[in-house]
């Protein structure tokens, strides 16, 4: 098989805050006018009209990575402080906006007409990782061998608490068709029929939708974590590129032993509820285990990667800043 691309690049999505009220602000057009697209990010709007996206170009090099992100974030910023607001890189807000849906284009508004309630006060923040991979066949491989270690990343992201759940975004998320870890998949033309068969159904809007943790992108040849919150820090950001990119590198050449669909449902929600500080469900053990064994086990598991890479030391540090 052949060696996974070098390249990574991470999509991060903020909520805009009246800084008087508290309360999401309805002022994503306002703040992405004074944001020009640079040769290193290009800033999109999202369905909410709260919120903003800043995506990187793909990068090799985690410290080239750090110094991209925290670019854009202060770019963000900036605009934000001319319009009035504030930024913050949350999974969901504090205080949700009454309104925050803004569904400008032809796409959100079939988005929102398909899924109804379920997106018209939807604002919902992830950080999304693209990891490169030479074809869409070694992409599928790929993505099979990902699904049992996605719950660990959402647990080690866990950005939005609220209801008593670490995750809140996970379980809002959770209420559109097919969310979770993806089903296996046989080849790329199987990828491609669930996909379409999905669309046929009408629960996807399109062929560049789905809702799994993790995607193959319609045009990239990129596999598409989507499993994390929004990153608090730009090293948390930074942490799950890292890991993400390690899993893809480890997949490539290793196999990983079959897990069941049902226990993998079972290790979202238990990741989604308590983040790292509790119980997370180990998906070949089928049982309740301390979520910080099953991160150790997903950096064991992925040290050679990162040992390729000289990015071992930098993960077990930025972990250790989240403890």
């Amino acid at each position: 098989m052949p060696q996974c691309a070098d390249t990574v690049g991470v999509e991060e999505e903020f909520l805009l805050v009246d800084p008087a009220s508290g309360r999401t602000s309805v002022r994503a057009d306002a703040v992405l006018a004074r944001l020009p697209d640079t040769e290193l990010t290009k800033f999109h709007a999202e369905l909410a009209g709260t919120q903003v996206e800043a995506a990187s170009g793909p990068c090799t090099d985690m410290a080239a990575l750090g110094a991209v992100l925290q670019q854009a974030r202060d770019a963000i910023t900036a605009a934000a402080d001319e319009v009035g607001v504030r930024v913050v890189s949350r999974g969901t807000p504090v205080k949700a906006s009454f309104h925050p849906v803004v569904a400008d284009g032809q796409r959100f508004r079939r988005v929102l007409d398909t899924y109804a309630g379920v997106v018209d006060t939807y604002e919902a923040s992830g950080c999304h990782v693209h990891v490169g991979v030479p074809d869409r066949e070694t992409a599928v491989v790929v993505l099979n061998r990902l699904r049992p270690w996605l719950p660990t990343l959402l647990a080690l992201s866990a950005n939005s608490p609220d209801h008593g759940y670490a995750s809140w975004r996970m379980v809002l998320q959770s209420r559109f068709p097919g969310s979770g870890v993806p089903p296996v998949f046989t080849d790329a033309a199987d990828y491609d029929a669930q996909v379409a068969r999905m669309v046929a159904c009408g629960t996807l809007v399109d062929r560049a939708q789905t809702f799994w943790l993790a995607r193959l992108s319609p045009k990239l040849p990129t596999i598409e974590f989507r499993a994390a919150d929004a990153a608090a820090t730009v090293q948390d950001a930074v942490l799950q590129a890292a890991l993400s990119r390690a899993l893809v590198q480890t997949a490539v050449t290793e196999e990983t032993p079959p897990v069941r669909d049902d226990v993998c449902a079972a290790a979202v929600w238990t990741a989604s509820r308590y983040g790292l500080d509790g119980a997370a469900v180990d998906p070949w053990r089928e049982c309740r285990v301390p979520a910080t064994a099953l991160l150790e086990d997903l950096v064991k598991h992925v040290t050679p990667a990162l040992e390729d890479r000289g990015e071992l030391a930098l993960v077990h540090d930025l972990i250790a800043l989240r403890e």
